[in-house]
């Protein structure tokens, strides 16, 4: 590894190689860790990425962990990158106590409050830092990249994705915050990052971002996937507002809704080929490439 990136452990896996890195960002003025999983193909050439942004409680090994998606990863030569969901380590009171409520969670935004605003920058972190950064030191092919999250990482890989526009190809996401203005996770994360003036808090609400496309983004299609068992869904999730948005201006989405199926990995895994599938027709990815 380059000596900009710490290397905190290596594992081969599937004929590739799983690393989880740290390093000092110019963004957060943290160190920040990250975890990435490069197919055998990486070790001949560059290869399409896609990135995973995860959960309220989560960090950069949750998704390697738990998902499910090396070997279908490697089959199909696309690296994988799950960034940590949040600073760590800033001290700011409150950062540690309430993260069932998504605050001290990143929320994939830059904060504009204090004490928040210094550290709490995920959207400048992900996008003018850790990206360019991996696609400069790694064979990662930054054209052809994807992005999908689950949960607050729904949010954030739909948000990211309409906020930047060109940036990612391919867009999915498993039970994502909707319309975190219309919810109590989106109204405490927002209220302490954005603060009171609730003007802020729909430029990072996917459902009124994707009301505003003045144009179907995602021509090819978005996919979704939804637990109905899930207990967040009545509260704090609200696709059936995403999915009237995209319908109200012709974006294609795939909203599937699921019996019995909650919101935790043993969903994800479940639906993981489907997402790799839909990322890799995006991104004209077959097979043994």
């Amino acid at each position: 590894m380059t000596s900009s990136f710490k290397l905190l452990s290596e594992h081969r896996c599937f004929g590739g190689v799983q690393r989880f890195l740290e390093h000092e960002s110019r963004e957060i003025g943290l160190p920040m860790r990250f975890s990435i999983y490069l197919p055998p193909q990486a070790a001949i050439g560059k290869v399409p990425a896609l990135m995973y942004l995860a959960g309220l409680t989560c960090t950069e090994e949750t998704f390697m962990v738990k998902a499910g998606a090396q070997r279908m990863a490697a089959d199909l030569g696309i690296a994988l990158i799950a960034p940590d969901t949040s600073p760590r380590g800033a001290n700011v009171p409150g950062e540690a106590d309430s993260w069932d409520f998504g605050v001290g969670a990143g929320f994939y935004l830059d904060a504009t409050e204090a004490p928040w605003a210094k550290h709490w920058r995920m959207e400048s972190y992900l996008v003018d830092e850790l990206l360019p950064l991996l696609g400069e030191r790694l064979p990662l092919d930054m054209q052809r990249l994807g992005i999908f999250g689950h949960s607050m990482g729904g949010h954030g890989a739909l948000t990211l994705a309409l906020r930047h526009p060109g940036l990612f190809k391919s867009l999915s996401a498993f039970a994502p915050i909707c319309a975190p203005t219309q919810c109590l996770w989106g109204e405490k994360a927002f209220t302490r990052y954005l603060g009171a003036d609730t003007t802020r808090w729909i430029e990072h609400d996917a459902t009124v971002l994707m009301q505003h496309q003045p144009v179907a983004p995602y021509p090819g299609g978005i996919l979704v996937d939804q637990g109905l068992a899930d207990k967040f869904l009545p509260e704090q999730l609200h696709p059936q507002l995403l999915e009237a948005a995209c319908a109200a201006i012709g974006q294609p989405l795939m909203l599937r809704r699921h019996e019995g199926y909650d919101h935790g990995y043993y969903f994800i895994q479940s639906f993981m080929a489907d997402h790799l599938a839909h990322h890799a027709r995006a991104l004209h990815v077959e097979p043994h490439e």
